[in-house]
């Protein structure tokens, strides 16, 4: 038996809102915005794990201004996020059905001039903030946190692995105990699951679990390059007939710097996003990728977060990431929201080892072996007792039982 999807209206929304969101295309909610609605609509508190691109923004916006009127305390509901880009995207989404309900929403990250956003700030009903701004602004008055009724952290796994919790931490005993708290992030597990126990109470859990730990709507491909032979190699990907929009990663800011100075003498439109450029350089930056003005983008992992564009086609790791964490973040950037795209990565015979674990265990063993190269064993990792016995050493005064 064929089950529909239910529409905005089943769920109670705003005829304004749900006015609002069709002039943006959205017409029926994502799986996670209807898991999350009824209970966050009713004001409870919510934990919320969901894969990257998955919609959850509106999962949060909707119920925070069917909750709020243009009579609400300023501000009433605060959003914290890990990075300025994910901030902007955020508001973004609330624009429209905020304005249909007569609200005011308002930025704040650094590196633009407090004092500005400061009175922004202070005057709006939902404030989309990082944490060291938001504590910046309450410090110096210009944010009142004591009348704030909802507290939405998105991505809040990712303000861990960016040291956020301490901001954090001084932000929350500065908000009501009485209060809606709604965490949004990829994993619940570990110091992320103790942060969203001790931040919210009796918190209804929604999950949407992907099948794999990766992204399935992307084409995965592995290509095996010489160290002198990856420009030619991202070239010729590049120059692929479906390529739209290109992100690809690097490991460091004058990795990226002199990437892009090779593509432009090839003659692509090419620029790089890095943590030494200044914001109103970023925006920019981005604003040109988005309009197509530059189709290639080059970043490293921490500019590139929260990005979320719809027409990245192509996700190149030039300098394969890390872990897992790391690729399924970066490639996440593409076949987000139910669209297609690709994610590929280059890997020379020295890193061969390494992602072929990676691939391993995001289940990308097969697509890590299509082109020739095999998945090494794991590793395995001695404890220090297994390292004495190993090398025939034992600790003085130890005896086993």
């Amino acid at each position: 038996m064929m089950t529909t999807t239910p529409s905005f209206a089943e769920f109670g929304v705003d005829d304004a809102v749900i006015e609002a969101l069709a002039e943006r295309g959205a017409h029926v909610p994502f799986p996670i915005q209807a898991k999350v609605l009824p209970d966050a609509t009713a004001g409870f508190d919510v934990l919320a794990k969901s894969q990257t691109g998955s919609g959850k923004t509106l999962g949060f916006a909707i119920p925070i201004v069917q909750q709020l009127s243009p009579g609400s305390p300023t501000p009433s509901a605060i959003v914290m996020v890990p990075t300025r880009e994910l901030a902007v995207q955020v508001a973004e989404e609330f624009e429209g059905i905020s304005a249909a309900r007569g609200l005011r929403c308002a930025l704040a990250y650094g590196g633009t001039r407090v004092n500005d956003q400061g009175k922004k700030a202070g005057d709006a009903h939902v404030v989309i903030a990082t944490p060291g701004r938001l504590l910046d602004l309450a410090e110096r008055k210009f944010v009142r946190l004591d009348r704030v009724s909802i507290l939405v952290l998105d991505e809040a796994d990712r303000m861990l692995d960016m040291g956020f919790q301490p901001q954090v931490d001084r932000i929350v005993r500065q908000l009501p105990k009485k209060r809606q708290t709604m965490f949004f992030s990829a994993t619940l597990d570990g110091a992320v699951g103790r942060m969203a126990s001790a931040y919210t109470h009796d918190a209804r859990l929604h999950e949407i679990e992907a099948p794999k730990q990766t992204v399935d709507n992307a084409d995965h491909r592995f290509i095996p390059v010489g160290a002198h032979d990856k420009v030619d190699a991202l070239l010729e990907v590049l120059g692929e007939d479906d390529r739209q929009l290109a992100l690809v990663f690097v490991r460091t800011k004058r990795g990226a710097d002199r990437l892009v100075g090779k593509l432009k003498l090839k003659g692509l439109k090419a620029a790089a996003l890095h943590g030494d450029l200044s914001q109103p350089v970023r925006e920019r930056t981005l604003q040109r990728f988005e309009e197509g003005k530059i189709d290639v983008l080059i970043a490293t992992d921490v500019a590139a977060r929260g990005l979320d564009l719809d027409d990245i086609s192509h996700v190149i790791n030039f300098d394969p990431p890390e872990d897992d964490k790391g690729y399924v973040h970066r490639v996440g950037r593409t076949a987000r929201a139910g669209r297609s795209g690709t994610g590929i990565t280059l890997v020379t015979p020295e890193q061969q080892g390494d992602v072929s674990r990676v691939a391993a265990r995001l289940e990308l063993h097969s697509e890590f072996e299509e082109e020739g190269m095999k998945v090494a064993p794991p590793r395995v990792v001695f404890s220090g007792s297994q390292r004495g016995r190993r090398s025939g050493l034992r600790k003085p005064g130890r005896r086993k039982f």
